[in-house]
């Protein structure tokens, strides 16, 4: 169905990988279209509990396509841009926790890519201490800011002050360090890292669906929200849980000593 994106499903777990390693995955037009239709198709599928992005070969996505973006005039940079962020900021509004499993370079548009996500997991080199996750803003060496959403996501990750830093240097730095900047949650040996995102991603879906999504638009509003308010807003979705049958489930099953629960979504 699609030429530059597999898409598939384990159980309740979407699995998006960007196919085009020829060119390290990089983003251009096809690819962010076809992202967009995947994305599509997962807003509309209530059986997903938790995604998995990810890259093929030795790059998670290397950055926007440079070929494309050097004829852009002011107005098509800035549609291009809008586009682009547009598409992550679907990603970001997903319902359900997301994962990027960065296997090699996430620069520019693949660093941007991978902060859309909730949760950030990293290769690290290999056992000969070559490879693994790359993370950067590189765009100022290029001319440009970054464009799709870095000025916003970075920041807001890692601090502002760390994120001046890499922007303004166009640094590429490694998986350790990432984790070490709070940049990524954990980094795995290259061959164990899709492994360790499915794993995570388990640990998620088996708690109650309805809960992990009210808690993650709980954390996501809130932080752009003062406290009263985002204290107010997770009051509101505390009290939506009670209506639900899962509530029901999971502290019947505490009453009862039973490890077994049964969450229908509901």
């Amino acid at each position: 169905m699609y030429q530059f994106v597999r898409y598939e499903k384990q159980d309740e777990i979407a699995i998006v990988t960007i196919n085009r390693p020829e060119a390290l995955n990089s983003l251009n037009r096809a690819v962010i279209g076809e992202l967009e239709q995947v994305i599509t198709e997962m807003e509309h599928d209530d059986s997903i509990r938790a995604m998995i992005l990810t890259g093929e070969g030795r790059s998670f996505v290397a950055g926007a396509d440079i070929g494309e973006q050097y004829p852009l005039n002011a107005d098509e940079g800035r549609r291009w841009g809008q586009r682009g962020s547009a598409m992550m900021r679907r990603i970001e509004l997903l319902p359900f926790p997301t994962i990027a499993a960065v296997n090699g370079f996430a620069l520019g548009g693949g660093c941007e890519l991978a902060m859309s996500c909730d949760i950030i997991l990293a290769a690290g080199p290999n056992a000969e201490g070559k490879g693994g996750a790359k993370f950067g803003q590189p765009e100022v060496g290029l001319g440009i800011t970054p464009g799709f959403s870095g000025t916003q996501r970075l920041p807001r990750r890692i601090g502002i002050a760390k994120a001046k830093e890499l922007i303004y240097s166009a640094k590429i730095i490694g998986a350790e360090e990432a984790k070490a900047i709070g940049l990524v949650n954990e980094v795995f040996a290259p061959e164990a890292l899709m492994d360790g995102a499915i794993k995570m991603a388990k640990s998620f879906t088996v708690n109650a669906p309805i809960a992990v999504r009210y808690s993650k638009a709980c954390i996501d509003r809130g932080m752009q929200m003062d406290i009263d308010d985002g204290i107010a807003y997770e009051n509101e979705l505390f009290g939506l849980c009670y209506a639900t049958a899962d509530q029901k489930e999971g502290m019947k099953a505490f009453l009862e000593k039973r490890k077994e629960k049964h969450f229908e979504n509901k």
